[in-house]
């Protein structure tokens, strides 16, 4: 991590009660979140890990993870979805959110991009 300052410990229980392919997949988003924006502050919102993209940034200026059975959902912004919608093709995902089945790699250099984008959209 890039520092230990943001992490949650809220976010640690959250993803240690996953299932390991789950934690697995979880850490790698949390990990690219971090990558593409070393300042965020991690949160709980709505039961979910929060990423404030922003100090006291409100739910339009978080980017969220959450576990499941089968998939990591991914939640940066509806804009960001839209951006990457051509690159997003192979994943089920909706107005704000993709779901990055268990099976298969996090596209790491792609979150990263989703990432920077959003953040770029707040700073501007």
């Amino acid at each position: 991590m890039a520092s230990e300052v943001g992490r949650s410990k809220e976010v640690d229980t959250y993803i240690a009660t996953q299932p390991p392919e789950t934690q697995r997949a979880l850490e790698e988003l949390r990990s690219c979140i971090w990558r593409a924006a070393p300042g965020v502050s991690e949160l709980m919102n709505y039961n979910i890990p929060a990423f404030a993209l922003a100090q006291g940034g409100k739910r339009d200026k978080q980017i969220m993870i959450a576990g499941y059975p089968k998939h990591v959902g991914f939640y940066p912004h509806p804009d960001v979805i839209d951006a990457f919608a051509d690159r997003l093709a192979g994943y089920k995902f909706a107005k704000g959110s993709v779901q990055f089945p268990l099976n298969k790699p996090i596209p790491k250099a792609l979150v990263i991009e989703m990432v920077k984008l959003r953040l770029s959209q707040l700073q501007g």
